[in-house]
């Protein structure tokens, strides 16, 4: 797992593959908290109450933190269903 403090606001998180996941709200804990607007939830077309509230990624699948980025272990569409809800 990659130093989860060199995370901030408003980094973009990337799966492995490249594949834009989600920004970064804040870090809470060793989990990476998504904004609302930009959940990956919303933008695989979730409906109902799944979408519109935060999603956090864990800092396990934290590969590297590199410029303004998050770089996951997993690509993309494994990464989203590791998801973790408030």
């Amino acid at each position: 797992m990659a130093d989860l403090s060199n995370i901030r606001e408003h980094m973009e998180v990337i799966g492995a593959d490249g594949v834009h996941v989600g920004t970064v709200d804040h870090v809470e804990g060793d989990r990476i908290k998504l904004t609302k607007k930009d959940s990956t939830a919303q933008i695989e077309g979730a409906e109902g109450g799944h979408s519109g509230h935060h999603h956090y990624i864990s800092g396990g699948l934290v590969a590297e933190v590199e410029g303004d980025k998050v770089r996951l272990s997993a690509n993309a569409d494994v990464a989203v269903t590791f998801e973790e809800e408030e």
